[in-house]
């Protein structure tokens, strides 16, 4: 309920711009261009983690854009979920772009050459998402797979992810703190693990910082590899609610919501995994994580000319 008023809330009674504070709209055109209208960029942290993928993020975690992402994750501002997802699906599409070659080039696929993307958001933990009904990721998740298919490219989001141990607050933790706090903090959902041989796979994220996060996020999807392997054509059902609860445990509207957008479309049927460009899934059924997309890093991690 809380989830549900809050975006009509903002639908209807639009109060002020999550970045700069402007009366009355969601998100300034000042503030949208920032969000959304500079280039893309590969981004690596220093120290940069073992086994983080390639990082693009679609702007500087500063000023308009860090107000932006802090309104949505912190107070509530819902609405801004799609400017958001607008970034992030930039973001996708160049790591796409810079990881093999002509896939998500810019131009709408022709339909059936290509599995779908399958963003995989790094789960807030239960608490968090409790406290703040909602989680923002998976949130931007959604609106940034929309926005991919109204581009051309297809995608879904796949929730595989969990907490499988309680982590410390990564608040005030430096970059070796957050590696050991979150190191085998996470897991595939075995009801997931199949999910996973749909198409390329694309951590995403709201913000990377030190990059602990997706690095532990890469590890655990490329985990989940040793896993016994069911083709994701076999036959059965995709019980998309199952592994949703599994990684949430049904604790907020917003993971309902999610599970009846994704049993509508995982029940209209699916093609057997097939090799794609970037190299995802192998005859095998290997999963391996193509590239990493965040809506905002940390300004230092822009400096990428360098060895």
């Amino acid at each position: 309920m809380r989830g549900w008023w809050q975006d009509l809330t903002d639908l209807v009674l639009p109060g002020e711009c999550g970045g700069c504070g402007v009366p009355r709209t969601v998100l300034c055109a000042r503030c949208r261009a920032v969000l959304c209208g500079a280039a893309v960029h590969r981004v690596r942290p220093v120290p940069e983690p073992p086994g983080l993928p390639v990082v693009l993020a679609a702007a500087r975690y500063a000023d308009e854009v860090r107000a932006t992402l802090l309104a949505h994750k912190e107070r509530g501002a819902l609405a801004l979920a799609g400017p958001l997802g607008v970034a992030l699906a930039g973001a996708v599409r160049a790591g796409l772009r810079c990881t093999s070659g002509s896939a998500g080039a810019g131009m709408a696929w022709p339909r059936g050459a290509m599995a779908p993307v399958l963003l995989v958001p790094v789960p807030s933990g239960r608490r968090s998402v409790r406290a703040r009904g909602h989680d923002p990721a998976r949130r931007i998740a959604l609106a940034a797979a929309g926005e991919l298919r109204r581009r051309g490219v297809p995608a879904r989001v796949v929730c595989v992810l969990r907490q499988r141990r309680a982590v410390a607050d990564q608040s005030g933790l430096n970059s070796r703190q957050r590696l050991d706090n979150l190191a085998g903090a996470l897991e595939v959902a075995p009801a997931g693990v199949r999910l996973l041989a749909g198409g390329p796979v694309v951590l995403v994220d709201d913000v990377m910082t030190t990059g602990a996060s997706l690095a532990e996020a890469a590890r655990a999807v490329r985990a989940a590899s040793s896993w016994p392997w069911v083709p994701s054509g076999a036959s059965g059902p995709i019980p998309n609610a199952v592994w949703t609860s599994a990684v949430y445990g049904g604790e907020t509207w917003e993971s309902r919501e999610e599970q009846n957008v994704g049993s509508r479309r995982e029940r209209t049927g699916r093609r057997p995994a097939r090799r794609v460009n970037a190299g995802a899934v192998d005859a095998g059924g290997v999963v391996d994580v193509v590239c990493a997309a965040v809506v905002a890093a940390s300004p230092d991690s822009f400096q990428i000319n360098r060895n």
